[in-house]
């Protein structure tokens, strides 16, 4: 197995390989007008300690973003290129967002999965996010 290394985003040179792993991963991540290059910026310019990615040498091989509004914290794309997944990748990421948002004084935290996304909501589930509705998963983070 690979060894995967976790780091902060490093914007602009990590852009280009985390939008081509974002339209890779299929329905998992949906890229939008909140991933242009100017959009990620002002992501770098408030919380960049939140936007993380998985690197296997000089790739990126995984990627996840958090939020944090000084209340409750919000998870985005997190996303694994196929080659690397079900290797503990997205495990990584995911504990070490949650704890750099713990560091932050976030007790829970929300993400979306799309309803079609089966194998995503039953990740989620596995490492002790719940479902609150169709969409919705909430992670209780103290």
């Amino acid at each position: 197995m690979t060894e995967i290394h976790i780091r902060q985003f490093r914007y602009p040179e990590d852009y280009e390989s985390a939008l081509g792993l974002w339209n890779s991963v299929g329905a998992g991540v949906r890229v939008g007008p909140s991933d242009t290059p100017e959009e990620i910026q002002k992501k770098m310019e408030r919380d960049p300690d939140l936007f993380l990615v998985a690197e296997a040498g000089p790739n990126i091989v995984g990627t996840v973003i958090g939020g944090f509004d000084g209340r409750r914290g919000t998870v985005y794309h997190l996303a694994v290129a196929d080659d690397f997944r079900r290797q503990g990748v997205a495990s990584q990421l995911m504990g070490e967002l949650e704890q750099r948002l713990r560091d932050k004084g976030c007790i829970r935290a929300y993400l979306v999965v799309r309803p079609d996304n089966e194998s995503a909501m039953k990740y989620y589930e596995a490492i002790g996010w719940g479902q609150l509705d169709d969409f919705l998963f909430a992670k209780n983070l103290e």
